[in-house]
């Protein structure tokens, strides 16, 4: 865990105050609903690199009409992979706002 998730976790812990069963499984959703949004960002980072792999080949200087027909391929499988990260990150980033108003809504005793 970083000190982001940790201050997250931590002021959904703080904010629960009881032990009963309410506020552990709100603490519990919190923590689970902050972890997805963490594990989405890491999927996105890794399309970042699988991008990267694919410009690396789009770089083959291929001059047959096989190697234009490859490039061509990898050009539209880019796209399609460039459009799936940038949703993945949005949804992230919502999932990871979401897993803040969990906490914040403890804390004011939701």
């Amino acid at each position: 865990m970083d000190m982001k998730e940790d201050s997250v976790l931590s002021g959904i812990l703080m904010a629960a105050g009881g032990t009963d069963l309410d506020s552990q499984q709100c603490i519990s959703r919190g923590a689970e609903i902050q972890e997805l949004g963490w594990r989405m960002s890491v999927c996105a980072d890794q399309a970042d690199a699988v991008l990267a792999k694919l410009a690396q080949l789009q770089l083959e200087q291929w001059e047959s009409p096989a190697g234009r027909a490859y490039r061509t391929t990898l050009a539209f499988q880019a796209a399609s992979l460039r459009r799936g990260r940038d949703a993945l990150r949005e949804a992230a980033a919502v999932t990871l706002r979401h897993a803040r108003n969990v906490a914040s809504n403890l804390q004011s005793g939701f």
